[in-house]
């Protein structure tokens, strides 16, 4: 059986109140408030899930814990890839548990995270450690919608994830990829 499948784009932003406000005028409708997400990508020592260019990841926020399993990304002018994901009530404890079945924690990521509904999407505006990002996830007749409402076109998608992102950020300014968090000053 195959399950659900993601199709996405992130569109980059200046500021993120710049993306609000067109998000916002654009007629989307808050759905969840801006909060803190720790993304956790795991793989086993053998890289069994990257070699496959699958995901594992556990995101925990305020109170919420999510396991995501992401397929091999398929070709589309989006990203569009299969995901399952499930509620977990204890964050600490899966990522234990997945630990002791062999998976190890590869790549953490943060970012402030608030969601919108607009139509059959969820646009969610994500500040990140390198940068503004609008993530649009619906059908893909609504992602175009959705992007050109908010004045952007094919051009300007962006079907990276944020993993990718960071190398070529890191990269661009010669420094070594670890996590993608944001400074504790």
């Amino acid at each position: 059986m195959i399950g659900a499948m993601e199709r996405e784009i992130k569109l980059r932003f200046d500021a993120a109140d710049q993306a609000r406000q067109a998000i916002l005028e654009a007629g989307a409708t808050p759905l969840r408030g801006r909060r803190m997400q720790e993304d956790c990508l795991l793989d086993s020592d053998d890289r069994r899930l990257g070699t496959c260019q699958s995901v594992l990841r556990l995101r925990m926020e305020q109170g919420r814990t999510l396991l995501t399993f992401k397929g091999p990304t398929q070709p589309s002018r989006m990203k569009l890839r299969e995901e399952r994901e499930t509620v977990a009530a204890d964050g600490e404890t899966l990522l234990y548990i997945l630990e002791q079945l062999g998976f190890r924690p590869w790549f953490r990521y943060q970012k402030y995270r608030e969601e919108f509904g607009w139509r059959d999407a969820v646009i969610a505006l994500d500040e990140t450690p390198i940068g503004v990002y609008v993530e649009i996830e619906g059908s893909e007749q609504t992602i175009v919608e959705a992007a050109t409402a908010l004045g952007r076109a094919p051009a300007d998608y962006v079907v990276d994830s944020y993993r990718g992102l960071f190398v070529r950020d890191c990269e661009a300014r010669g420094v070594e990829c670890r996590d993608m968090v944001f400074d504790e000053d």
